[in-house]
């Protein structure tokens, strides 16, 4: 991977393009969690139930899951500007229809829509990133994970600041932002190069083939179902005003952002990937384990530290996914993303369901039953999850390096889906 070249400004002297993707890019994530600290406040706007307002994360990332398959198959024909362009489009369009929702249904509806402009956008993010910043890849990356973390905190605090005077106005915030970033990105960024070649909707379903890509995509979609039950269930357990609640994601948000861009490669250096992976993942077990069967002061503290194991999980997960096999880049990133949103999108309306048929402590108990299960994963399939060479040893024979494959493909092509 490129060094950040203090000769070229550094990572904060970047093209207004930059500038101006990065931006969105931090509006895009705050999407994902903007509606957390009103999800008690909707519930009670619409007259619904916690199960019915937990679909609004069912609804977005299952849309999410599905458009990983056509994402490259779009930016591979009509480039990248374009390709974010139309992304932000139907975030406006859906974000700005979300706030006017007479029915949940209505809501949970648009939030889908919302969910395919957000895949179409931030599938495309990095690339255009990599493309357009001084100072190599690395500066770019390091942007992309900041704006990455910078948005799941700020999505909470948002929604709790607008949540509180109107659950709707969060959804209109949120399109005002994005209608600021699509212009922002009309007038600054220029299009990018196409790649020479097309992609298929079945190529990143062909990349799953591979052992050590397979292994990782379902290891994250056990760690993912985990995630997304702190994420979308933990509010309704809290039952905190908008603006408590958005204080306590907000600190888990910046522990996420924190831990994911400077502990973990830290860590990675020190321990190796798969340790720090399995480590952080039986953490992340006892932390939901804790925080279902605690009194409130305990839950507010683990749901907060539970952002740390979250943090440290992303970045390990997304370097394997996009390092473990030869796929080019955009299409193995899209094949692990489509296998570990489907677990985003259950794990939000089957937890309501176990506190229904069960209580309040069995949705944790299932949480962390599947962080220890993909654990079980890295251990089992240690092997196929090793990178073929460790970064920057020698070539012997065709295999490139893991850093020659870096470098191709920071280069590669157009589109990739590095949301974690």
């Amino acid at each position: 991977m490129d060094s950040v070249d203090a000769g070229t400004g550094g990572i904060l002297r970047q093209p207004k393009a930059v500038w101006a993707t990065a931006g969105a890019s931090v509006v895009a994530f705050m999407g994902i969690g903007l509606v957390d600290p009103i999800l008690p406040s909707i519930a009670e706007g619409l007259d619904a139930t916690a199960g019915q307002v937990s679909l609004l994360f069912t609804s977005y990332f299952l849309i999410t899951a599905l458009a990983m398959l056509v994402t490259g198959f779009v930016s591979s024909r009509i480039g990248g500007r374009k390709t974010l362009l139309l992304g932000l489009a139907f975030v406006v369009v859906f974000a700005g229809l979300a706030g006017t929702s007479g029915s949940v249904g209505e809501l949970v509806g648009f939030r889908a829509g919302w969910g395919l402009g957000n895949a179409l956008f931030v599938s495309t993010a990095l690339a255009v990133i990599v493309g357009a910043a001084a100072g190599g890849s690395a500066a770019a990356i390091l942007l992309y994970e900041s704006a990455l973390g910078l948005g799941m905190a700020c999505g909470p605090l948002l929604g709790a600041l607008l949540g509180d005077a109107s659950w709707r106005y969060p959804f209109f915030g949120t399109a005002f932002l994005m209608a600021v970033g699509f212009l922002c990105i009309a007038v600054f960024l220029k299009e990018q190069p196409r790649p020479a070649r097309r992609t298929s909707p079945l190529d990143p379903l062909r990349a799953l083939g591979h052992g050590g890509l397979a292994s990782a995509a379902v290891s994250a979609f056990f760690y993912n179902y985990t995630f997304f039950t702190v994420l979308a269930f933990t509010p309704f357990v809290l039952d905190m005003s908008p603006y408590r609640s958005g204080a306590v994601f907000f600190a888990w948000g910046v522990l996420l952002a924190v831990f994911s861009v400077i502990v973990a490669p830290r860590l990675q250096r020190r321990f190796g990937s798969l340790k720090v992976l399995g480590g952080s993942l039986v953490l992340l077990a006892a932390d939901v384990l804790v925080l279902g069967y605690g009194d409130h002061t305990t839950a507010v503290v683990c749901t907060v530290l539970s952002g740390a194991f979250i943090g440290v999980n992303n970045t390990v997960y997304t370097e394997l996914a996009l390092g473990v096999s030869d796929a080019p880049r955009p299409v193995a990133s899209a094949g692990y993303n489509f296998v570990r949103w489907f677990a985003a999108a259950a794990a939000p309306w089957f937890a309501p369901k176990l506190e229904e048929w069960t209580d309040a402590h069995v949705p944790f108990v299932a949480a962390a039953v599947t962080a220890v299960l993909g654990a079980l994963v890295v251990a089992v399939r240690r092997g196929a999850l090793t990178l073929p060479r460790p970064l920057g040893t020698d070539r012997a024979g065709g295999t490139p390096t893991a850093e020659e494959r870096e470098t191709r493909h920071a280069t590669e092509d157009g589109v990739t889906a590095l949301a974690n």
